[in-house]
Order: C-alpha cells, then structure tokens, then sequence
C-alpha cells in the first residue's frame, strides 16, 4: 500500500507541467537560478542610498555659496570708499566738477574708466590666487595691505594746470579717458587686486571696488567744494590707513584663526 500510494504520487509530480524531478524542493529554494519563481527569501531589497549633506541641508549650502560674495562685496566697497576719499582720482573728480560743471556725464565716465580698470585689476587678483601657492600668498597679501596702509597715509595732489586728454566722446569720454589713467598704478586700483587676490568672486570685488568709488566721487561731483572742505582728510586718511593695515593683520593669522 505504502508503494502504491508513492507511485501515485510521483506519477502525478511527473504529469504537472514546468515541474523539474531532478531538482529537489529545497535546493529549488535556496538555488534562485532553479526553474520556477524566484522564493521570496532570496529578493534582498535595495540599499536605500543615505542623503548627502548638501541635499539633506539646501540652507546650509546655500548660504555656504551666497555669504561670501556678500561679504566681499561689503569689504571691498569700505575699503575702497575709505581709501579713496583724499586720493588722487577724487581730487581729479572735483576739478572736472568745478571744469565743465556737468555731473551726470563725469559720474558716467568715472562708473565705465572703474568698471574697466578694476576689472582688470580684478583679473589679475586671481590669476595670482590660482597660481600663486597658499603660504606665499598669505604674506604676499600681507606685505600688500601694510604697503597701501603706509601709501594711504601720504596726501594726494590734483595738478589743475594739466591738460585733459581730448575726446569726441564730450565730457564722457574726457572723465573716462583721465579716471582710466589716473587710475592705473594708484593705491586704488593696488588694493583691488589684493581684494580679488583674497577672496574668490571676482564679481563681487569688482562692484564693490567700483561702487567705493561712487560712494567716495559722486558727493564731490554734486557738490563740489562746498562737500570736499568740510571733510577731515587727515582723520580719514588715518582710519583707511589702519583698515588696511587691520586686513593685512588678519590675512596673517586667518589661517591660524580657522585651525588650519
């Protein structure tokens, strides 16, 4: 009875379709290239990939991207407002002020001659940041802002009896001609290659460079003599004198300030 009823049941495992006799059930199981469905047991499910800090905080990197050019911004835009107020180049805005008495095309070609020479001062700020090894430029920077600290503190003079260049451009292109040169080589134009040097955007150094400058000229253009004698040069030029040195102070111990 006992063989009877076991070659019944083979008989019937043999007639069902797809049924393989020579795997046995369990190895079928344990085996997931065997025929038949996949066991459940042998699905194993994905690792699930863990977030990046980046995407797990969208705050923290973006203000990690916007606080800087913000910061350069400012910085540059005081330093250069400090610094220029006495210079050579606001002592030039007052006599084309007081020259031609048209403001809004002397603050247009002292906005455009900024834009341009500050740019390229700009360029070249990083071009020696990328170049330029991290200790070098540390003091290079330093050595830089004690040098324009020292340069701050010598008052500028305006010769009113040298000729303007020429341009068809009108007084436009006057302003633009002589901010442009006047400019190349001033402690100005120096300190804005130290900016772009130390920090990273090089957008935002250049507006903050170009709108010190506004914030410095534009009140001498308005108002002429009557906005220049009421200024304290000297204290100014004290004051600038010591933020530049501040900036070289603290390109020396930055590195040393953050753990590095």
């Amino acid at each position: 009875m006992t063989v009877g009823m076991h070659g019944i049941g083979s008989s019937r495992r043999r007639l069902v379709p797809g049924y393989n006799s020579t795997v046995h059930p369990a190895r079928a199981r344990a085996d997931p290239s065997a025929d038949g469905p996949a066991c459940p047991a042998t699905r194993r499910a994905a690792p699930r990939a863990s977030p990046s800090p980046a995407a797990a905080s969208p705050l923290a990197n973006s203000l990690r991207i916007d606080t800087l050019p913000v910061e350069a911004f400012l910085v540059s835009m005081g330093v250069i407002a400090l610094g220029e107020i006495g210079d050579k180049t606001q002592l030039l805005a007052l006599l084309l002020a007081a020259r031609f008495g048209k403001p809004l095309p002397i603050i247009a070609g002292i906005l455009v001659a900024t834009l341009a020479n500050h740019t390229l001062a700009g360029f070249l700020g990083n071009m020696i940041r990328a170049f330029v090894p991290d200790e070098i430029l540390r003091w290079l920077l330093a050595l830089a802002f004690f040098a324009v600290a020292i340069w701050t503190l010598r008052p500028d003079r305006a010769d009113e009896n040298e000729p303007l260049p020429m341009s068809r451009w009108g007084v436009f292109g006057v302003t633009a001609v002589a901010f442009f040169l006047a400019e190349m080589g001033d402690k100005t134009q120096i300190a804005t290659v130290v900016m772009a040097a130390q920090f990273s955007s090089l957008a935002a150094v250049v507006l903050g460079t170009t709108c010190g400058m506004l914030v410095a000229d534009v009140p001498v253009v308005l108002l002429g003599n009557a906005a220049s004698a009421k200024l304290p040069f000297k204290a100014i030029r004290i004051a600038a004198a010591l933020l530049f040195a501040a900036m070289g102070v603290y390109a020396l111990l930055a590195p040393t300030l953050s753990g590095r």
